[in-house]
């Protein structure tokens, strides 16, 4: 039985493979896009149309980068203001379009420096989460790897959320919370089990819908799997009119968090 922090190292694992990789599995005739209209690309946030079996979809995926050079381009997963931005056009080009999103989320967060706070880092993610609550067309969401605070819940405001096996989706890193709580980072391991961030958690608490078991060994069976989950729960939400379809991801996101006390 893997540790909470042991499956955070696993979600972090550099042969793991990237939202790319799932992307070119999944979706055929993929059409990438580019840039936010408004400043810059970035290449943190790869996005796009393709079909998805013979439906055509928007994919939005949080890229780490697959080499160091690749890595780097990518500012190792943390996306800029510009990236959310692309993914939130990309996303009301699928509403007009009536194709629904697929997101793939792996970050340890978005980018916090100077420069990503000058151009709204805040008020970009903070936007993706008004909008994508709105959005009258489906939206799945798949946590890969790591989804840290709000730069993975930038992509998660969706209609059902799965984990992989060995993802994990927290509000803060484990040693950024163990360097607040007791000024020592290598108390990381105590503080991924006292956060509870593995995927197995998250189906609990109904942050998730489901686990996805991971076999890299067969990546391909693991995708084909992955892509009949994706295609029976479009062809589920697909039954609901746009605005039915917003109610019940309201309703989905109102549930989280409630519990009751007993004496």
């Amino acid at each position: 039985m893997m540790t909470a922090y042991e499956r955070l190292q696993a979600a972090r694992a550099q042969d793991r493979p990237t939202s790319r990789a799932y992307i070119e599995q999944l979706f055929t005739e993929r059409t990438e896009l580019h840039g936010d209209r408004k400043y810059a690309d970035d290449p943190a946030i790869i996005g796009g149309i393709g079909y998805l079996g013979e439906i055509p979809v928007t994919f939005i995926g949080i890229e780490r980068g697959r080499d160091l050079q690749e890595r780097i381009r990518c500012n190792f997963g943390c996306p800029m203001p510009e990236g959310y931005r692309k993914a939130l056009r990309l996303m009301k080009q699928a509403e007009k379009f009536h194709r629904p999103v697929i997101c793939f989320v792996d970050t340890s967060g978005a980018y916090c420096g100077e420069e990503a706070e000058e151009r709204g880092q805040a008020q970009a993610i903070a936007d993706n989460l008004l909008q994508m609550m709105g959005l009258e067309t489906p939206i799945i969401t798949v946590v890969i790897g790591e989804g840290g605070s709000g730069g993975a819940i930038g992509l998660s405001v969706a209609s059902r959320v799965y984990m992989l096996e060995n993802a994990v989706f927290s509000v803060i890193s484990p040693e950024g919370c163990a360097s607040i709580l007791w000024k020592d980072a290598t108390k990381a391991a105590e503080a991924a089990e006292c956060l509870k961030i593995t995927a197995e958690d998250m189906k609990h608490f109904g942050v998730a819908e489901d686990v996805i078991q991971e076999n890299f060994d067969a990546f391909e069976t693991m995708c084909a799997e992955i892509k009949a989950r994706l295609l029976a729960d479009i062809h589920e939400l697909e039954q609901y009119a746009g605005k039915e379809l917003v109610e019940k991801r309201y309703a989905r996101f109102r549930k989280l968090g409630i519990f009751g006390e007993t004496k």
